[in-house]
């Protein structure tokens, strides 16, 4: 069973075709999100993700109408929860949560999919009842539906893969789409955020590959 301690989220990057729909306020977020997740882990980078999580809901508020500031501002949260972790982390995953919900009650097919590829990271990171939300079966569920809406994604598959390796100790799967996951198109705007999550990749993919040689 997970405990709050475990408690450490991923933000979802997207591609480059899902970037272009985005408006310039939403694009600074992603951006600022890219600087600030891949920052030594300590007070600084907790602090950073507190001012940008302020600036993300503000954006999103703003921007009401639109799915894509919502996605945003739950991979903000997300993140921070990660950063901050112990029990304050829960009201930031819960707040990251109702955001997904919302973007996908408006329009879950937007930035290919990545709302429900991001709600499944939460179920499956989040601790359980009674402490909190977690599942994995609503985990599992909404990474399917993130991983075949956009089935050649980078993150739809890494993050695919870590739950394949983590929760169901899958390692061919796990394998398989880390492979797919590597052989995603590069994004040319965001070679920062391309070099953390192939990074996370090779890590995960030497993880598997001990495993498979047991």
């Amino acid at each position: 069973m997970k405990t709050i301690t475990q408690l450490f989220l991923f933000g979802i990057l997207i591609t480059n075709t899902a970037t272009a729909s985005l408006t310039e306020e939403v694009k600074q977020i992603q951006s600022q999100w890219a600087e600030v997740n891949y920052l030594p882990e300590g007070d600084a980078k907790e602090k950073a993700f507190e001012q940008l999580a302020q600036a993300a809901t503000k954006v999103a508020l703003k921007k009401e109408n639109q799915p894509e500031a919502l996605i945003w501002e739950g991979i903000v949260y997300s993140s921070y929860a990660g950063a901050k972790g112990g029990l304050g982390a829960l009201s930031l995953a819960k707040h990251a949560k109702k955001s997904y919900e919302a973007a996908i009650n408006m329009n879950g097919d937007v930035l290919n999919g990545s709302a429900y590829t991001s709600l499944g990271v939460l179920y499956s990171k989040v601790p359980g009842w009674p402490i909190g939300f977690g599942s994995d079966k609503k985990a599992l569920k909404n990474l399917e539906k993130g991983l075949k809406m956009n089935p050649n994604g980078i993150d739809s598959n890494y993050f695919y893969a870590e739950f394949m390796f983590e929760e169901e100790d899958d390692y061919v799967r796990a394998k398989k789409h880390l492979k797919k996951a590597q052989m995603a198109e590069p994004r040319a705007d965001r070679p920062k955020a391309d070099q953390g999550r192939h990074n996370e990749i090779e890590q995960l993919m030497a993880k598997v590959d001990e495993e498979l040689s047991d």
